[in-house]
Protein backbone atom coordinates (compact mmCIF):
# COMPACT_ATOMS: atom_id res chain seq x y z
CA UNK A 1 0.00 0.00 0.00
CA UNK A 2 1.15 3.65 -0.90
CA UNK A 3 1.82 6.23 1.88
CA UNK A 4 -1.07 8.51 2.04
CA UNK A 5 0.26 11.99 2.00
CA UNK A 6 -3.23 13.45 3.62
CA UNK A 7 -2.96 11.28 6.36
CA UNK A 8 -3.43 13.46 9.76
CA UNK A 9 -0.71 13.53 12.27
CA UNK A 10 -2.45 12.07 14.65
CA UNK A 11 -3.22 9.00 12.48
CA UNK A 12 0.59 8.51 11.37
CA UNK A 13 1.47 8.47 14.73
CA UNK A 14 -0.75 5.21 15.53
CA UNK A 15 0.63 3.73 12.49
CA UNK A 16 4.19 4.48 13.11
CA UNK A 17 4.24 3.49 17.08
CA UNK A 18 2.25 0.54 16.57
CA UNK A 19 4.86 -0.36 14.26
CA UNK A 20 7.59 0.43 16.47
CA UNK A 21 6.18 -2.00 19.46
CA UNK A 22 7.90 -5.27 18.09
CA UNK A 23 11.07 -3.64 19.05
CA UNK A 24 11.95 -4.31 22.27
CA UNK A 25 15.63 -3.35 22.46
CA UNK A 26 15.39 -0.27 24.77
CA UNK A 27 15.61 0.42 28.40
CA UNK A 28 16.48 3.29 30.74
CA UNK A 29 19.80 5.12 29.73
CA UNK A 30 23.12 4.32 32.03
CA UNK A 31 23.89 8.25 30.45
CA UNK A 32 24.82 10.64 33.18
CA UNK A 33 24.09 13.81 30.81
CA UNK A 34 23.15 16.51 33.60
CA UNK A 35 20.29 18.98 33.37
CA UNK A 36 21.29 22.76 31.80
CA UNK A 37 19.54 25.97 32.21
CA UNK A 38 17.72 26.80 29.26
CA UNK A 39 17.84 23.53 27.33
CA UNK A 40 15.25 20.58 27.83
CA UNK A 41 15.48 17.67 29.44
CA UNK A 42 18.17 15.05 31.13
CA UNK A 43 19.90 12.17 31.70
CA UNK A 44 21.45 10.50 34.84
CA UNK A 45 22.80 7.27 36.06
CA UNK A 46 20.03 5.86 37.54
CA UNK A 47 18.30 5.78 34.39
CA UNK A 48 14.82 6.90 33.49
CA UNK A 49 11.10 6.69 34.87
CA UNK A 50 9.34 3.42 33.11
CA UNK A 51 5.81 2.99 31.83
CA UNK A 52 4.29 -0.71 30.76
CA UNK A 53 2.81 -1.33 27.16
CA UNK A 54 -0.68 -3.07 27.14
CA UNK A 55 1.38 -6.15 26.56
CA UNK A 56 3.30 -5.63 29.73
CA UNK A 57 7.00 -4.91 28.16
CA UNK A 58 8.46 -2.09 30.43
CA UNK A 59 9.45 1.26 28.67
CA UNK A 60 10.85 4.82 29.47
CA UNK A 61 10.33 5.94 25.97
CA UNK A 62 8.15 6.89 22.95
CA UNK A 63 9.25 4.44 20.42
CA UNK A 64 8.43 5.46 16.68
CA UNK A 65 9.65 4.89 13.26
CA UNK A 66 10.47 7.79 11.03
CA UNK A 67 9.04 5.70 8.43
CA UNK A 68 7.00 2.15 8.24
CA UNK A 69 7.76 2.00 4.12
CA UNK A 70 10.22 -0.84 3.45
CA UNK A 71 12.47 -2.28 1.20
CA UNK A 72 12.87 -5.06 2.59
CA UNK A 73 10.43 -8.12 3.00
CA UNK A 74 11.48 -9.81 6.25
CA UNK A 75 8.77 -12.52 6.88
CA UNK A 76 7.88 -12.05 10.11
CA UNK A 77 7.86 -8.54 10.09
CA UNK A 78 4.90 -6.95 10.22
CA UNK A 79 6.07 -3.60 8.24
CA UNK A 80 7.79 -5.85 5.23
CA UNK A 81 7.39 -4.16 2.00
CA UNK A 82 4.95 -6.91 0.66
CA UNK A 83 2.58 -6.77 3.48
CA UNK A 84 -0.69 -4.73 2.78
CA UNK A 85 -0.82 -1.98 5.94
CA UNK A 86 -1.41 1.63 6.02
CA UNK A 87 2.63 3.39 5.33
CA UNK A 88 3.13 6.76 6.84
CA UNK A 89 6.05 8.95 7.35
CA UNK A 90 6.92 11.70 9.48
CA UNK A 91 9.24 14.77 8.97
CA UNK A 92 12.17 15.41 11.33
CA UNK A 93 10.94 18.44 12.84
CA UNK A 94 7.25 16.26 13.60
CA UNK A 95 9.36 13.81 15.68
CA UNK A 96 11.13 17.20 17.39
CA UNK A 97 7.89 18.48 18.42
CA UNK A 98 6.51 15.06 18.80
CA UNK A 99 9.44 14.32 21.50
CA UNK A 100 9.39 18.34 23.19
CA UNK A 101 5.75 18.32 23.49
CA UNK A 102 4.95 14.65 25.46
CA UNK A 103 8.22 15.43 27.60
CA UNK A 104 6.91 18.46 28.41
CA UNK A 105 3.89 17.09 29.57
CA UNK A 106 5.63 14.41 31.77
CA UNK A 107 4.46 11.66 29.63
CA UNK A 108 8.27 10.48 28.23
CA UNK A 109 12.06 11.01 29.47
CA UNK A 110 13.43 9.92 26.25
CA UNK A 111 12.74 8.58 22.37
CA UNK A 112 13.62 5.14 20.54
CA UNK A 113 13.66 6.05 16.80
CA UNK A 114 13.99 2.97 14.59
CA UNK A 115 13.09 3.10 10.86
CA UNK A 116 12.23 0.81 7.96
CA UNK A 117 14.59 1.00 5.44
CA UNK A 118 13.40 3.17 2.95
CA UNK A 119 15.01 4.07 -0.62
CA UNK A 120 18.70 2.63 1.14
CA UNK A 121 20.35 2.35 4.09
CA UNK A 122 22.01 5.48 3.64
CA UNK A 123 19.50 7.50 2.33
CA UNK A 124 17.34 6.22 6.06
CA UNK A 125 20.26 6.47 8.25
CA UNK A 126 20.78 10.39 6.79
CA UNK A 127 17.48 11.00 8.04
CA UNK A 128 17.55 9.84 11.09
CA UNK A 129 20.74 11.86 11.60
CA UNK A 130 19.03 14.77 10.41
CA UNK A 131 16.36 14.31 13.02
CA UNK A 132 18.86 13.71 16.08
CA UNK A 133 21.14 16.75 15.07
CA UNK A 134 17.37 18.66 14.93
CA UNK A 135 16.65 17.48 17.94
CA UNK A 136 19.87 18.11 19.85
CA UNK A 137 20.70 21.55 18.04
CA UNK A 138 17.23 23.67 17.17
CA UNK A 139 15.18 22.40 20.48
CA UNK A 140 18.35 21.63 22.53
CA UNK A 141 17.21 18.23 23.88
CA UNK A 142 19.28 16.93 26.71
CA UNK A 143 17.55 13.47 27.51
CA UNK A 144 17.57 9.86 26.34
CA UNK A 145 18.14 8.97 22.55
CA UNK A 146 17.97 5.20 21.41
CA UNK A 147 18.28 5.06 17.77
CA UNK A 148 18.73 2.22 15.88
CA UNK A 149 21.65 1.53 13.44
CA UNK A 150 20.19 0.53 9.85
CA UNK A 151 22.12 -2.52 8.27
CA UNK A 152 23.82 -1.50 5.31
CA UNK A 153 24.80 2.35 6.31
CA UNK A 154 27.68 3.46 5.49
CA UNK A 155 30.66 3.69 8.68
CA UNK A 156 30.65 7.27 8.64
CA UNK A 157 26.74 7.69 8.66
CA UNK A 158 27.06 5.74 12.01
CA UNK A 159 29.61 7.14 13.44
CA UNK A 160 28.05 10.75 13.23
CA UNK A 161 24.73 9.31 14.83
CA UNK A 162 26.30 7.55 17.94
CA UNK A 163 27.37 10.93 18.52
CA UNK A 164 23.98 12.05 18.98
CA UNK A 165 22.66 9.20 20.60
CA UNK A 166 23.02 8.07 24.14
CA UNK A 167 22.85 4.49 22.58
CA UNK A 168 22.14 2.68 19.24
CA UNK A 169 21.41 -1.02 18.40
CA UNK A 170 21.72 -3.08 15.67
CA UNK A 171 19.26 -6.15 15.31
CA UNK A 172 20.74 -9.07 14.62
CA UNK A 173 17.30 -10.48 13.89
CA UNK A 174 17.64 -14.35 13.81
CA UNK A 175 19.65 -16.56 15.79
CA UNK A 176 21.20 -18.18 12.47
CA UNK A 177 22.28 -17.34 9.21
CA UNK A 178 20.20 -20.15 7.87
CA UNK A 179 17.13 -18.74 9.36
CA UNK A 180 18.30 -15.14 7.60
CA UNK A 181 18.87 -16.69 4.43
CA UNK A 182 15.20 -18.25 5.00
CA UNK A 183 13.27 -15.43 6.16
CA UNK A 184 15.16 -12.25 5.74
CA UNK A 185 17.20 -12.90 2.18
CA UNK A 186 17.76 -9.27 1.51
CA UNK A 187 19.68 -8.91 4.64
CA UNK A 188 23.03 -10.58 4.74
CA UNK A 189 25.20 -11.33 7.87
CA UNK A 190 27.77 -8.96 6.93
CA UNK A 191 24.66 -5.88 6.69
CA UNK A 192 24.28 -6.32 10.56
CA UNK A 193 27.65 -6.93 12.05
CA UNK A 194 29.31 -4.52 10.26
CA UNK A 195 27.40 -1.83 11.93
CA UNK A 196 27.48 -3.56 15.30
CA UNK A 197 31.40 -3.92 14.78
CA UNK A 198 32.01 0.00 14.02
CA UNK A 199 29.73 0.45 17.49
CA UNK A 200 32.15 -1.78 19.15
CA UNK A 201 34.99 0.08 18.29
CA UNK A 202 33.60 3.47 19.53
CA UNK A 203 32.05 1.80 22.93
CA UNK A 204 35.38 0.40 23.61
CA UNK A 205 37.15 4.04 22.61
CA UNK A 206 35.21 5.46 25.40
CA UNK A 207 36.96 2.31 28.30
CA UNK A 208 38.46 4.24 30.98
CA UNK A 209 37.27 8.07 29.95
CA UNK A 210 34.86 10.06 32.66
CA UNK A 211 32.17 10.07 32.15
CA UNK A 212 32.13 13.69 31.36
CA UNK A 213 34.67 13.22 28.12
CA UNK A 214 32.19 10.50 26.90
CA UNK A 215 30.67 12.25 24.03
CA UNK A 216 29.92 9.29 21.54
CA UNK A 217 27.26 6.55 22.89
CA UNK A 218 27.62 7.29 26.46
CA UNK A 219 24.70 4.16 26.91
CA UNK A 220 26.45 1.61 24.72
CA UNK A 221 24.98 -1.28 22.06
CA UNK A 222 22.03 -3.02 22.26
CA UNK A 223 20.69 -5.89 20.27
CA UNK A 224 17.13 -7.71 19.78
CA UNK A 225 16.88 -11.71 18.26
CA UNK A 226 13.38 -13.01 16.83
CA UNK A 227 12.75 -15.86 19.06
CA UNK A 228 10.74 -19.05 17.37
CA UNK A 229 10.24 -17.88 14.23
CA UNK A 230 12.96 -20.47 13.11
CA UNK A 231 13.80 -23.89 14.51
CA UNK A 232 17.09 -22.94 16.11
CA UNK A 233 17.38 -24.20 19.78
CA UNK A 234 17.96 -22.02 23.04
CA UNK A 235 21.87 -23.96 22.83
CA UNK A 236 22.40 -21.97 19.98
CA UNK A 237 20.93 -18.86 20.78
CA UNK A 238 22.64 -18.58 24.46
CA UNK A 239 25.98 -18.93 22.93
CA UNK A 240 25.32 -16.37 20.44
CA UNK A 241 24.43 -13.66 23.28
CA UNK A 242 27.60 -15.05 24.82
CA UNK A 243 29.62 -14.71 22.04
CA UNK A 244 28.06 -11.11 21.15
CA UNK A 245 28.88 -10.18 25.06
CA UNK A 246 32.24 -11.08 24.99
CA UNK A 247 33.59 -9.81 21.34
CA UNK A 248 30.69 -6.90 20.72
CA UNK A 249 30.85 -5.67 24.13
CA UNK A 250 26.66 -5.54 23.88
CA UNK A 251 24.98 -3.46 27.07
CA UNK A 252 21.96 -5.88 26.40
CA UNK A 253 20.41 -8.65 24.49
CA UNK A 254 17.11 -8.72 24.24
CA UNK A 255 14.82 -11.49 22.87
CA UNK A 256 10.85 -11.15 21.29
CA UNK A 257 8.62 -14.15 21.20
CA UNK A 258 7.47 -14.28 17.37
CA UNK A 259 4.29 -13.10 17.02
CA UNK A 260 2.64 -14.34 13.61
CA UNK A 261 1.88 -11.89 11.28
CA UNK A 262 2.25 -13.66 7.72
CA UNK A 263 0.50 -16.84 6.68
CA UNK A 264 3.25 -17.79 4.74
CA UNK A 265 4.19 -21.43 5.15
CA UNK A 266 7.99 -21.11 5.97
CA UNK A 267 6.50 -19.63 9.38
CA UNK A 268 5.18 -21.33 12.29
CA UNK A 269 1.57 -20.30 12.48
CA UNK A 270 1.23 -20.31 16.25
CA UNK A 271 3.70 -17.95 18.90
CA UNK A 272 5.76 -19.97 21.12
CA UNK A 273 5.14 -20.42 24.62
CA UNK A 274 6.39 -16.73 26.16
CA UNK A 275 7.59 -18.71 28.96
CA UNK A 276 10.63 -19.68 26.49
CA UNK A 277 11.57 -16.03 26.20
CA UNK A 278 11.63 -15.66 29.71
CA UNK A 279 13.73 -18.43 30.04
CA UNK A 280 15.91 -16.96 28.01
CA UNK A 281 16.22 -13.57 29.88
CA UNK A 282 16.84 -15.37 32.93
CA UNK A 283 20.06 -17.29 30.85
CA UNK A 284 21.05 -14.07 30.15
CA UNK A 285 20.83 -12.83 33.54
CA UNK A 286 23.27 -15.77 34.65
CA UNK A 287 25.50 -14.74 31.60
CA UNK A 288 25.61 -11.53 32.66
CA UNK A 289 26.01 -11.76 36.40
CA UNK A 290 26.49 -15.50 38.13
CA UNK A 291 29.16 -16.19 36.33
CA UNK A 292 28.05 -19.06 33.99
CA UNK A 293 28.82 -20.17 31.16
CA UNK A 294 26.93 -20.98 27.78
CA UNK A 295 28.23 -24.29 27.78
CA UNK A 296 26.50 -24.91 31.72
CA UNK A 297 23.25 -23.77 30.25
CA UNK A 298 22.31 -25.38 27.30
CA UNK A 299 23.94 -27.97 25.39
CA UNK A 300 23.94 -26.33 21.58
CA UNK A 301 21.13 -28.50 20.71
CA UNK A 302 18.97 -28.22 23.55
CA UNK A 303 15.93 -26.10 24.40
CA UNK A 304 16.15 -24.84 28.02
CA UNK A 305 13.40 -26.75 30.47
CA UNK A 306 9.95 -25.34 31.03
CA UNK A 307 9.11 -26.28 34.28
CA UNK A 308 12.50 -25.19 36.16
CA UNK A 309 14.32 -21.91 35.85
CA UNK A 310 18.22 -22.77 34.12
CA UNK A 311 19.87 -21.68 37.57
CA UNK A 312 17.89 -24.99 38.92
CA UNK A 313 18.21 -27.09 35.81
CA UNK A 314 21.92 -26.53 36.45
CA UNK A 315 21.72 -27.65 40.40
CA UNK A 316 19.98 -30.75 39.35
CA UNK A 317 22.21 -31.38 36.77
CA UNK A 318 24.96 -30.97 39.54
CA UNK A 319 23.40 -32.52 42.08
CA UNK A 320 26.57 -33.98 42.94
CA UNK A 321 28.09 -30.50 44.08
CA UNK A 322 25.50 -29.74 46.59
CA UNK A 323 24.79 -29.24 49.38
CA UNK A 324 27.06 -26.64 50.03
CA UNK A 325 27.79 -25.25 53.33
CA UNK A 326 26.49 -21.53 53.96
CA UNK A 327 28.85 -20.48 56.01
CA UNK A 328 32.18 -21.32 54.32
CA UNK A 329 31.15 -21.58 50.43
CA UNK A 330 32.85 -19.08 48.25
CA UNK A 331 30.46 -16.55 46.50
CA UNK A 332 30.94 -17.98 43.18
CA UNK A 333 29.58 -20.48 44.90
CA UNK A 334 26.87 -18.75 46.18
CA UNK A 335 25.37 -17.30 43.03
CA UNK A 336 25.05 -21.01 41.50
CA UNK A 337 22.75 -21.52 44.80
CA UNK A 338 18.71 -21.62 43.36
CA UNK A 339 17.32 -18.65 45.49
CA UNK A 340 20.23 -16.47 45.91
CA UNK A 341 21.13 -13.62 44.37
CA UNK A 342 23.70 -11.26 44.00
CA UNK A 343 22.52 -9.05 46.82
CA UNK A 344 21.87 -11.75 49.22
CA UNK A 345 25.04 -13.40 48.41
CA UNK A 346 26.68 -9.93 49.28
CA UNK A 347 24.58 -9.86 52.80
CA UNK A 348 25.83 -13.47 53.78
CA UNK A 349 29.14 -13.18 53.05
CA UNK A 350 28.85 -9.48 55.44
CA UNK A 351 26.85 -11.35 58.12
CA UNK A 352 28.86 -14.66 58.71
CA UNK A 353 31.70 -12.10 59.23
CA UNK A 354 29.93 -11.00 62.55
CA UNK A 355 28.51 -15.30 63.54
CA UNK A 356 27.51 -18.36 62.29
CA UNK A 357 24.97 -18.65 60.13
CA UNK A 358 21.22 -20.70 60.62
CA UNK A 359 18.17 -21.27 58.56
CA UNK A 360 16.34 -18.46 61.04
CA UNK A 361 19.16 -16.32 59.70
CA UNK A 362 18.56 -16.59 55.73
CA UNK A 363 14.90 -16.11 56.64
CA UNK A 364 15.39 -12.74 58.20
CA UNK A 365 17.31 -11.94 55.20
CA UNK A 366 14.57 -13.12 52.59
CA UNK A 367 16.67 -15.92 50.88
CA UNK A 368 14.20 -18.05 48.85
CA UNK A 369 14.40 -20.94 50.75
CA UNK A 370 11.70 -22.74 49.18
CA UNK A 371 14.56 -23.32 46.43
CA UNK A 372 17.86 -22.62 48.55
CA UNK A 373 16.76 -25.40 50.86
CA UNK A 374 17.36 -28.11 49.13
CA UNK A 375 21.14 -26.97 48.20
CA UNK A 376 22.48 -25.80 51.16
CA UNK A 377 23.64 -26.87 54.98
CA UNK A 378 23.60 -24.02 57.35
CA UNK A 379 25.56 -24.28 60.21
CA UNK A 380 25.84 -28.28 59.35
CA UNK A 381 22.32 -28.40 59.31
CA UNK A 382 20.54 -29.78 56.29
CA UNK A 383 16.29 -29.67 55.49
CA UNK A 384 16.79 -30.81 51.98
CA UNK A 385 16.00 -34.17 50.68
CA UNK A 386 19.72 -35.91 49.77
CA UNK A 387 20.60 -36.76 46.09
CA UNK A 388 17.35 -37.15 44.62
CA UNK A 389 17.16 -34.92 42.13
CA UNK A 390 13.65 -35.71 40.26
CA UNK A 391 12.07 -35.51 43.41
CA UNK A 392 13.65 -32.12 44.19
CA UNK A 393 12.50 -31.19 40.51
CA UNK A 394 9.02 -32.40 42.13
CA UNK A 395 9.13 -30.05 44.96
CA UNK A 396 10.42 -27.00 42.77
CA UNK A 397 7.81 -27.28 40.16
CA UNK A 398 4.79 -27.82 42.97
CA UNK A 399 3.20 -24.69 43.50
CA UNK A 400 1.35 -25.90 46.99
CA UNK A 401 3.97 -27.39 48.57
CA UNK A 402 5.07 -25.86 52.00
CA UNK A 403 8.77 -24.56 53.62
CA UNK A 404 10.11 -27.48 55.35
CA UNK A 405 9.69 -25.09 58.56
CA UNK A 406 5.76 -24.41 57.50
CA UNK A 407 7.12 -20.75 56.75
CA UNK A 408 4.18 -20.27 54.14
CA UNK A 409 3.17 -21.43 50.21
CA UNK A 410 5.22 -21.24 47.19
CA UNK A 411 3.20 -18.90 44.92
CA UNK A 412 3.53 -18.42 41.22
CA UNK A 413 4.56 -15.42 39.74
CA UNK A 414 1.06 -13.97 39.15
CA UNK A 415 -1.05 -16.01 41.64
CA UNK A 416 -0.68 -12.90 44.60
CA UNK A 417 -2.36 -10.58 42.17
CA UNK A 418 -5.86 -12.61 43.01
CA UNK A 419 -8.04 -11.35 45.43
CA UNK A 420 -7.85 -14.17 47.49
CA UNK A 421 -4.23 -14.60 48.26
CA UNK A 422 -2.57 -13.61 51.15
CA UNK A 423 -1.32 -9.98 51.76
CA UNK A 424 2.34 -10.00 52.09
CA UNK A 425 4.76 -7.15 51.45
CA UNK A 426 6.58 -7.31 48.08
CA UNK A 427 9.73 -9.07 48.72
CA UNK A 428 12.10 -8.26 45.53
CA UNK A 429 15.04 -11.43 46.70
CA UNK A 430 11.97 -13.75 46.09
CA UNK A 431 11.86 -13.53 42.49
CA UNK A 432 16.46 -14.22 42.29
CA UNK A 433 17.30 -16.81 40.57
Amino acid sequence: MEILPTMALDERLKVLTEGAKYDVSCSSSGSRRGAVKGDTGGCHAGGMCHSFTADGRCISLIKLLLTNHCEFDCLFCVNRRSNDIPRARLTPKEICELVIGFYRRNYIEGLFLSSAVEKSPDHTMQNLIDTLIMLRGAYRFRGYIHVKAIPGASPHLIDLAATYADRMSVNIELPSDTGLKLLAPQKKKDMLLAPMRRLTDIVLQNNGLPPAAVKKLPAGQTTQMVIGATPDRDGQIIRLTEALYRKMHLKRVYYSAYSPVSDDSRLPMTPPDLKRENRLYQADWLLRFYGFDADEIAGTNENLPMDVDPKCAWALKNIGRFPIEINSASYEMLLRVPGIGVTNAHRILTARKHGRLTFDSLKKMRVALTRAVYFITADGEYRGLGDKPDLIRLRLTDKQFLLPEGGGVQLGFFDGLTEAAPQKPFLPEAFSL
